[in-house]
């Protein structure tokens, strides 16, 4: 810059500001001449709606083949652990439905189970968003329908009546509406800087529900590298080695080594010039292949041991990237590292992110992956086992959890504004909720039946 004249395409920073927020409040009010706020709680399965079961085999087609059936076990659980492994089924039915637009970045599969506690870099217990496979920019109310039906399924998973499984979903749209009208009101920075306390989260539950959710808490804070060290390897001729678990953990002992020291450096290449000082004291002792979630089974995932050099482990763990599910259901965005993806929209999304968050790509096969710290007192609730108050509270925790995320890189201000101050969003998504966990039933049963038909393998392990 020379004098008073900026040399070159003038920096978004020094374009017109944005409209102040009362605006942009009216802009969001606005749209609901478009799409009525109860237009969000219809759902009627369009005629020639896909084949569930067929989606889901499809997206079997890239997956590691001997794990597939795994995969399918774990869907058969319950309709909720059905709808956790199938984010591709609800993005693909989604776009069928009407949206007002107002795009955020997506977390892309906001269900109960992808909440939990994780330690910021401070070692402060937070609570938030813990899983981004899916993340994709979107319109905000996909993460807000996936979230209210998955609270609905939980319910009734765990045995509670109609009105407990609304009252719960209700809790969650209504936690969502009140903090994103909060968040509007708030700079930026103090959006980016608000984070939700897990143990003021737990402090909300009745006294009976507090021991359970200090259970939580005191697991995910006993949920070090150190005990990874302990639960997951054992002394082989002096040296640390991951215990094998087939097939859940299968140690690997031929990978390529020049094809594993390029994926070390693309991945190294991806963090900040002080977390590559940090990174570069260790040296990697073992690598396996390791099985986790529901949705996951399949895509490949490694975990890495690393020793540093006062003997202090770290496990990695890398997993693999695919096309987000509302990429795959045709919502349009960039063009991108799949690994990247995940990694930056975690980091658009999360209070604070693990500090070796990054990416890299294996050079032999082309398959893109993200890397982060494998246990990093992390946790969650076990969903199964919450009681109706406990669930409806838990449920809100999430709706702010997900209101936060939403604002930090969304206009509040506009969702705010067309969400309102009255229950007219938060009834439409109890509605939509419930019919949409109708038709996850429905889903579940048609698997069960192909299942039962030879239609698709099932193996029951871990």
């Amino acid at each position: 810059m020379t004098g008073s004249s900026w040399v070159g395409p003038a920096p978004a920073v020094l374009g017109a500001p944005l409209p102040p927020p009362d605006e942009r409040r009216r802009a969001g009010r606005a749209r609901r001449a478009e799409v009525p706020r109860r237009a969000h709680g219809d759902w009627d399965p369009p005629a020639g709606r896909f084949d569930p079961v067929e989606v889901l085999v499809e997206s079997c087609r890239t997956r590691v083949p001997e794990l597939v059936p795994i995969r399918f076990g774990r869907m058969l659980a319950s309709p909720f652990t059905f709808f956790r492994g199938s984010a591709l089924v609800m993005a693909l039915d989604l776009a069928t439905c009407p949206s007002v637009g107002l795009p955020v970045q997506l977390c892309g599969d906001a269900h109960l189970a992808n909440f939990g506690v994780f330690a910021s870099p401070e070692r402060s217990l937070l609570f938030d968003l813990n899983d981004f496979d899916e993340t994709w920019p979107g319109p905000f109310d996909w993460d807000v329908r996936r979230l209210t039906t998955s609270v609905v399924l939980a319910a009734r998973d765990n045995g509670m009546s109609d009105a407990e499984a609304t009252a719960a979903a209700r809790a969650a749209a209504a936690a969502y509406r009140t903090w994103t009208d909060r968040y509007a009101g708030m700079t930026q920075l103090e959006i980016w800087y608000a984070r939700l306390d897990a143990t003021k989260l737990a402090d909300l539950m009745a006294p009976s529900d507090q021991r359970t959710a200090q259970r939580v808490l005191d697991k995910a804070g006993d949920r070090t590298h150190h005990r990874a060290l302990a639960k997951l390897t054992d002394l082989v001729d002096d040296r640390r080695r991951i215990v094998a678990d087939p097939p859940l953990v299968t140690p690997v002992a031929n990978f390529p080594v020049d094809a594993l020291a390029t994926m070390v450096e693309h991945y190294r290449a991806t963090l900040t010039s002080d977390r590559q000082e940090l990174f570069d004291r260790y040296r990697l002792v073992d690598l396996a292949r390791k099985v986790v979630g529901v949705g996951s089974v399949g895509t490949r995932c490694l975990i890495a041991l690393f020793q540093g050099p006062n003997g202090g482990p770290l496990f990695l763990q890398v997993k693999e990237a695919g096309l987000a599910a509302p990429a795959a259901a045709g919502v349009p965005g960039p063009a991108i590292h799949q690994g990247q993806r995940v990694v930056e929209g975690q980091r658009r999304l999360q209070a604070a992110s693990d500090v070796l968050l990054g990416w890299t790509t294996n050079p032999l096969d082309g398959v893109e992956y993200y890397v982060r710290q494998l246990w990093d007192a992390k946790g969650s609730a076990d969903v199964a086992t919450l009681r109706p108050g406990a669930l409806a509270t838990y449920a809100a925790g999430c709706g702010r959890a997900l209101a936060r995320a939403h604002a930090r890189c969304g206009d509040a201000a506009a969702v705010a504004g067309y969400l309102g101050r009255s229950s007219a969003f938060d009834d439409a998504m109890v509605a939509f909720a419930t019919a949409y966990a109708d038709q996850t039933e429905r889903d579940h049963a048609a698997l069960r039946a192909a299942a039962d038909g030879g239609r698709i393998p099932v193996a029951m392990a871990g």
